[in-house]
């Protein structure tokens, strides 16, 4: 079995949503929200099908936009038996560092529903490790558990976070060609501590990039992983699959 542990599936992004989802058999899916109107969708294709999950939140880049009752919403549904996490959230400097205050408002009110909740954190974090980094540390409850979706940091920083409880979302950019940084980290860390994913409908590994992503394209990051390590890709499913339903607290009869 393998996990997609972060795509989107939208069904504005895909003629025929119910194929790619078929496309992954049976094979689980963790589908995060995008925006803050998707939320519904999320939660009607976790209770649509066996096989997806969901994760909910609101990204950083809704922080000037997102309403207390947009946050009311997430709560609501923190305690569905199909939602395992509260994200993408986190901090993104890339386009704007104008608002980073109200990003990091927005960011730590949601940790402190994940400490609520006892739900693990799912990060978004770009040009702000290091600010994502003290937040967690300052605000997130001991024991609760967070993966950085498609980690793009230092091995330092990995490093770093492995003592906050965290786990590293590993996509499509392992499989580019001039991708150094990640490749090392992925040769220098243990299995133990990464989990696959796609992005869907982004980030499309080789030899598909430039193409539109979907979950099942997992095998490939999966392959990359098994090549860097040298070991037999059914050691990259079996522990990143065992990694996955721990860091998610997911009961799924393998």
């Amino acid at each position: 079995m393998m996990i997609d542990t972060h795509c989107h599936l939208e069904k504005n992004d895909y003629q025929d949503l119910t194929k790619i989802i078929k496309n992954m058999g049976n094979n689980l899916m963790i589908v995060s929200t995008a925006s803050l109107d998707d939320l519904e969708e999320v939660i009607n294709l976790c209770e649509k099908y066996p096989n997806i999950y969901g994760t909910i939140g609101i990204h950083p880049e809704f922080a000037d936009t997102y309403t207390e009752k947009h946050l009311k919403n997430i709560e609501k549904y923190l305690t569905h038996p199909k939602v395992v996490g509260i994200g993408e959230i986190g901090l993104d400097y890339h386009y704007t560092k104008e608002n980073k205050d109200k990003q990091k408002e927005l960011f730590i009110k949601q940790i402190h529903l994940a400490n609520k909740y006892y739900k693990t954190i799912v990060i978004h974090t770009r040009d702000a490790i290091e600010d994502t980094y003290n937040i967690l540390s300052q605000e997130k409850a001991k024991d609760i558990k967070c993966n950085l979706h498609c980690y793009s940091g230092s091995l330092e920083m990995a490093q770093r976070f492995i003592k906050l409880n965290a786990t590293f979302g590993i996509g499509g950019v392992l499989t580019f060609k001039n991708e150094k940084k990640l490749k090392e980290i992925v040769k220098t860390l243990d299995l133990k501590y990464f989990l696959l994913e796609t992005d869907s409908p982004y980030l499309t590994p080789e030899p598909f990039r430039g193409k539109q992503n979907e979950p099942q394209n997992i095998k490939y990051v999966a392959e990359k992983i098994a090549e860097l390590k040298q070991i037999n890709i059914n050691e990259v499913y079996k522990t990143t699959t065992n990694n996955a339903l721990a860091q998610f607290d997911i009961k799924y009869p393998l």
